[in-house]
């Protein structure tokens, strides 16, 4: 498969701003630490953030289901720092399992809220600080869950759906914004809330790839990752 243009990734994120969706926990948590550890400052995101853990971090309060939230937060960034160099937008939910006659429609709308739409107002109205960047970028959590070479999950069909969604929104996303670098990840199966003990990952190893596309300073847009490596749609 083509690659693309080369990588070449930031030896540090000093003097740079990241926003993390779901840092509460998990994936996010870990993804914002590691930001925070490159240098950035990073606004870590939760509908409480008083479960935000970490003093390098600056807790922000934020409901990608709620656009009056959104706008809050945005209006925060913009007059603290009035940029925005990395959004990464991880916040998710497992959402209902079963056939899809069985399923309840408020919890099929609150996943689809959660994992797509949500992440896509927040990008809406995060670019105009996104555009204040060198070198923007957003990286979108989605999951192999959503590949439609992969390994789509029946069982937990609007948490595929939605994941599939976030794919379109990384690839259109890219196609409108040439100057953005946005990119979609799977972490792969990780020891999460969501993913449960037997996961084989770690959180660490599931949060890295996320990490590397928050990096670029020269590569690919739009385009799907795991293990720091392309991968089908």
């Amino acid at each position: 498969m083509t690659q693309g243009p080369a990588v070449e990734l930031f030896d540090t994120l000093e003097g740079q701003t990241a926003l993390v969706t779901g840092s509460s926990r998990g994936l996010g948590a870990e993804i914002a630490r590691q930001l925070a550890d490159h240098g950035a400052t990073v606004y870590a995101s939760a509908r409480d953030p008083s479960a935000v853990d970490g003093d390098s971090l600056r807790r922000l309060e934020l409901d990608v289901t709620d656009e009056t939230g959104i706008e809050r937060a945005i209006a925060r960034l913009d007059r603290e720092v009035g940029t925005l160099d990395v959004l990464v937008n991880n916040a998710g939910t497992r959402g209902p399992e079963g056939p899809l006659e069985t399923l309840d429609s408020e919890a099929v709308a609150e996943t689809l809220d959660v994992n797509l739409t949500g992440p896509l107002e927040l990008t809406r109205h995060a670019l105009s600080l996104l555009g204040n960047a060198a070198t923007p970028r957003v990286v979108n959590v989605a999951s192999s869950a959503g590949q439609f070479d992969g390994e789509m999950e029946p069982s937990h069909m609007p948490y595929s759906v939605s994941k599939a969604g976030l794919n379109a929104v990384t690839r259109t996303l890219s196609g409108q914004y040439p100057d953005l670098l946005v990119n979609s990840v799977d972490p792969g199966w990780v020891r999460t809330d969501n993913g449960g003990p037997d996961a084989p990952r770690s959180v660490p190893e599931g949060a890295a790839t996320a990490v590397w596309l928050a990096r670029f300073e020269h590569g690919p847009s739009g385009a799907f990752w795991r293990d720091n490596e392309r991968i089908p749609w």
